[in-house]
């Protein structure tokens, strides 16, 4: 059972006679978890639809804060909404003002947390900007459990997520997205619709899972070679995969070597873990 304390201008207490709890009328924004408050109502209401609810009767929404977003998906009748918050006063501040999800509300941390519990499910969030690259990272870890993501980023980052080869945008999260996701950029969210104002603006994505989303190589491979290579992107493949030993000669292997990462697509990055994992095999 979720014990509650009393939070008065910010700090917590013990509470006060008669078990009397008084309601929250907002929670403190801390820039340590990266909160950003939205406060446009017609821009909640869009991210909430944008999800189909297609395949899953699940939602998990991260960092709902004070719940801009969760109103909304709580009028969607298609699915039931959880969230997950780790601010012990947003938590405080959900269970007063959103008795409709009693027993769905998880103080947790996404990052750590156990999500085979919740089945197929839907993902949805305003991310905090400080780990949403590492939110991403853990979804496609979880892809067999997520058909579905709808979601704001800081511009940058949701940017990246469609991004095409030889761009500036393209590395890592666009690869290993691309490869089990239709990425599609949605709108563009402006910086004074948010208590406090980021410094950036942001971007409303929807990712929807591939048919085939199973990738037809390795896939732990896959992600090494990946990360390996963005990680010194500014070197040809040569040298970002030296710690493959890949001898040259290597049938296919110089092809690739002369170019740097970000010339080389999806389907490139798939070709050339194949030819790794028959080298390795050999």
């Amino acid at each position: 059972m979720l014990c509650l304390k009393l939070s008065i201008n910010g700090h917590y207490g013990n509470p006060p006679a008669l078990g009397y709890l008084r309601p929250m009328d907002k929670v403190r924004a801390k820039k340590h978890l990266g909160q950003h408050f939205l406060n446009d109502r017609s821009i909640a209401e869009n991210i909430a639809n944008a999800l189909s609810g297609e395949g899953y009767d699940t939602v998990l929404e991260i960092g709902p804060g004070m719940g801009v977003l969760t109103q909304f998906l709580l009028q969607r009748n298609d699915f039931k909404t959880h969230v997950v918050e780790i601010d012990r006063e947003s938590v405080e501040y959900l269970n007063q003002h959103y008795p409709a999800l009693h027993g769905r509300i998880h103080s947790d941390d996404f990052l750590k947390m156990d999500l085979t519990p919740f089945g197929t499910f839907g993902l949805i969030g305003n991310f905090p900007y400080n780990i949403s690259s590492q939110i991403m990272f853990r979804m496609i870890d979880y892809k067999e459990q997520i058909p579905e993501m709808a979601g704001m980023f800081q511009k940058e980052v949701a940017e990246r997520f469609n991004a095409k080869p030889s761009t500036k945008a393209y590395g890592i999260l666009s690869v290993l997205l691309q490869a089990h996701y239709d990425c599609e950029y949605l709108f563009t969210v402006h910086e004074h619709v948010f208590t406090p104002p980021p410094k950036v603006k942001s971007g409303v994505v929807r990712l929807k899972r591939k048919a085939d989303f199973q990738i037809p190589v390795d896939p732990v491979l896959f992600k090494q070679i990946v990360k390996a290579a963005f990680n010194q992107r500014r070197k040809t493949m040569r040298n970002s995969l030296r710690l493959f030993n890949l001898p040259d000669g290597l049938q296919g292997w110089d092809d690739f070597a002369k170019l740097r990462p970000e010339q080389l697509s999806v389907e490139a990055f798939f070709e050339l873990t194949d030819i790794i994992s028959k080298f390795r095999n050999s």
